[in-house]
């Protein structure tokens, strides 16, 4: 029998608009609506098999056998390093592409968590500590956000000029927030300003800075519309204003949300047909499959389906998965890439810049070399669920604090270990041996906080009462009781807290020796922590998002305006600003130069200064760049966050810094959405926090400041 003629679609000679129009033109209608939805069934006819867009890969790869766990989202912003977020977002493309080849080699198609389409990363601004899902962001800062979101995506989608490795899906777009009890039936009501200056720019970002190949469409409606079916979203800005061309997956049974809960159509039917109108290529759980009852009732019509099935198929072309192996770079990471010695390096690297010292008292940390006796307790010590946090992948390897420090800790040195506290319950037994120890010993670390079981998303968080969310963001009051316990009984407590949100501490602060936040640091975060108690390493992290004093200094949880909300707009005085963490070393910095005190619209802002470590220990820190409009004719943020980077600078040694700001750095957002730059007198404030007071009360360096004006 002769050889049969290779399909066009099959020809990798052919461009993949091409390939892909001429297997979109061999489908059945059935067969089109098939692959509308997240999990496409084979096609054994043309020899196609069956693929699932839903996988993960927040912070590893998630759900599939072993993987290198990174630190949480948040925790990751922490860092404020955008090689090290390109780093990870590499290492888990890696083990993904490695997990994908070897599925496909051992069954010969993948399914739900087994593919290359990865959900992550989520550029949601956290807007609101008590939102149980901002531990999956990058914090409260749209700027932030952006630059990290950038250098992940670059990280997962790869180099190469041809073929994805694996493809990044910005979400979720846009203003999802919490609270998570309303997500499937909350309208966002926010203004133009808001919406253009806080919840848009990080996934403009994504699309224009790096090509991200996917956008989720949210639960929730904006301003009447329902997130994945919404013609201003979707269509006006993401494809008309944006230039997006990659493919809009919906939020997992979002769509049904539409007739459910939101009430904006009458069925399943008419909700599928809102939301492939409004640009919805993909509908993750359900309710695509009734499409061809859409087309009946006059609704929707073949060619939008083909319009969105190409752009979904593009995807799957772009990743290589009707290309022979041997065409396709990234078919041949190996296995052993996952879990590598590599990756659990960088995983420690992570954890460790993580690490925010949020308090030191008498330069307790690091733990001296005469203390002979430590106490370890808390809940969280002893925790994998501290370490994961949600998203997360899992693997054999992982270390949690009470481990990292134990084996870490000299020999001679006495290390006890009790929990003593449950997570947010109180105990039944009135019995208490852990008083009489921590006053016994030199130093008692007190492992505390929050665990996915009580913020997460809505279904994951089984000991919370709100679905995931906060009411309080204070700590659980069982364990606020404890540590008082403990230091009324005399014991010098250094407070390590897991989490991924704001903890107030109210007048706990004032009574521990030292507070330190740890997030949730993945596989490694007992021996980053152990790193930096020890003094192997001086802490680096800087705080994402705002720590406020109480509950009370937030608005509303479903209010969406941006006022007196984060660093950018709110006037309270908080327990930690933005940007803030302490060093075991001091910094200094001077001789900030502008090029020019007055700048024409539209030219970038150039400028250096001088870094100095005055200490005795090699450190990074990290420069945080604000800009203030002082003279513009709309509201704009008191100050704003316009560049950063991470410096290591040995003892004693001093570094030049020269950044140049684009002219984009100098615009605001007016009423109508729209960016513009005035002239009129700027604020330049160059530091290692937020401007303002609080910061240097607590021990940040002294920021540099100078005047422009723009003409």
């Amino acid at each position: 029998m002769p050889p049969q003629p290779t399909l066009p679609f099959r020809d990798p000679a052919l461009s993949f608009v091409t390939r892909v129009d001429d297997l979109i033109g061999r489908l059945s209608l059935a067969e089109k609506v098939s692959q509308m939805l997240n999990e496409c069934p084979a096609i054994p006819r043309l020899d196609i098999p069956a693929y699932n867009y839903w996988s993960e890969g927040l912070h590893g790869v998630v759900g599939n056998g072993r993987a290198t766990v990174f630190p949480q989202a948040i925790g990751l912003a922490a860092a404020w390093d955008t090689g090290l977020m390109r780093r990870v977002g590499t290492a888990i493309s890696d083990e993904g592409r490695a997990k994908y080849q070897a599925a496909l080699e051992r069954q010969g198609y993948t399914i739900q968590l087994q593919g290359l389409t990865f959900w992550a990363p989520n550029i949601n601004i956290f807007r609101d500590p008590r939102w149980g899902r901002g531990q999956e962001t990058y914090g409260e800062d749209p700027y932030l956000t952006g630059e990290l979101g950038v250098a992940f995506v670059r990280g997962m989608q790869g180099d190469d000029p041809k073929y994805l490795k694996t493809a990044a899906c910005a979400k979720h777009f846009a203003v999802h927030s919490g609270p998570e009890g309303q997500r499937h039936s909350f309208d966002a009501r926010v203004s133009l300003r808001d919406l253009n200056d806080t919840y848009l720019p990080a996934f403009k970002r994504l699309v224009q800075g790096a090509q991200v190949e996917a956008v989720m469409g949210a639960y929730n409606r904006v301003n009447g519309e329902p997130a994945s079916a919404s013609p201003f979203l979707l269509k006006a800005t993401l494809r008309e204003k944006w230039g997006f061309q990659g493919h809009v997956v919906s939020d997992c049974w979002a769509l049904t949300d539409i007739h459910v809960g939101h009430k904006v159509a009458q069925d399943a039917v008419e909700a599928a047909a809102m939301a492939l109108n409004a640009g919805c290529d993909i509908s993750c759980g359900v309710t695509y499959d009734k499409l061809e009852e859409a087309i009946q009732r006059g609704l929707v019509n073949e060619a939008q389906i083909d319009l969105a099935l190409h752009r979904t198929l593009l995807t799957r072309f772009k990743l290589g998965v009707f290309d022979p192996p041997e065409m396709v770079p990234y078919t041949s990471i190996p296995p052993s890439v996952i879990c590598s010695p590599k990756h659990r390096r960088l995983a420690r690297e992570a954890a460790r810049k993580s690490i925010v010292l949020l308090k030191n008292r008498a330069k307790i940390l690091p733990i001296h070399p005469d203390v002979k006796r430590i106490s370890i307790l808390g809940p969280n010590a002893a925790s994998i669920e501290a370490l994961l946090g949600n998203y997360n992948g899992y693997n054999e390897s992982l270390t949690t604090l009470m481990e990292g420090i134990i084996g870490r800790a000299p020999e001679g040195v006495r290390v006890g270990y009790r929990m003593g506290v449950p997570l947010s319950q109180a105990a039944l037994n009135t019995l208490d041996w852990t008083t009489r120890d921590a006053a016994a010993s030199d130093l008692t670390i007190a492992c505390m906080g929050y665990s996915s079981l009580l913020e997460s998303e809505e279904g994951d968080a089984i000991l919370s009462e709100y679905k995931g969310d906060r009411a309080d963001i204070a700590l659980p009051p069982t364990q606020v009781d404890f540590v008082k316990k403990l230091v009324y009984a005399g014991a010098r407590v250094v407070l390590v807290l897991c989490g991924g949100s704001p903890i107030a501490l109210g007048d706990l602060e004032d009574m521990v020796e030292a507070v330190v936040f740890v997030w949730y640091p993945g596989e490694a975060g007992g021996k980053a922590l152990a790193d930096v108690l020890f003094g192997d390493v001086s802490p680096s992290g800087k705080l994402p998002l705002t720590f406020p004093r109480a509950t009370a200094q937030l608005p509303p949880f479903d209010d969406y305006r941006m006022e007196g909300r984060t660093y950018r707009y709110s006037r309270l005085e908080p327990l930690y600003p933005f940007g803030f963490g302490l060093s075991y070393t001091r910094f200094e910095f001077s001789g900030l130069k502008l090029a020019s005190g007055k700048l024409s619209v539209g030219e970038p802002l150039s400028f250096r200064l001088t870094v100095k470590n005055l200490g005795g220990m090699d450190a990074d820190e990290v420069l945080q760049v604000y800009l203030s409009d002082l003279e513009a004719s709309a509201p704009v943020p008191q100050h704003k966050l316009v560049g950063f980077r991470r410096v290591h600078i040995k003892a004693g040694k001093r570094r030049a810094i020269r950044f140049i700001l684009p002219p984009e750095a100098l615009t605001f957002v007016d009423e109508n959405g729209d960016q513009k730059i005035e002239p009129g007198q700027f604020r330049l404030t160059v530091g290692s926090c937020s401007p303002g007071r609080r910061g240097e009360e607590l021990g940040a360096p002294r920021p540099v400041e100078a005047l422009f004006e723009v003409e």
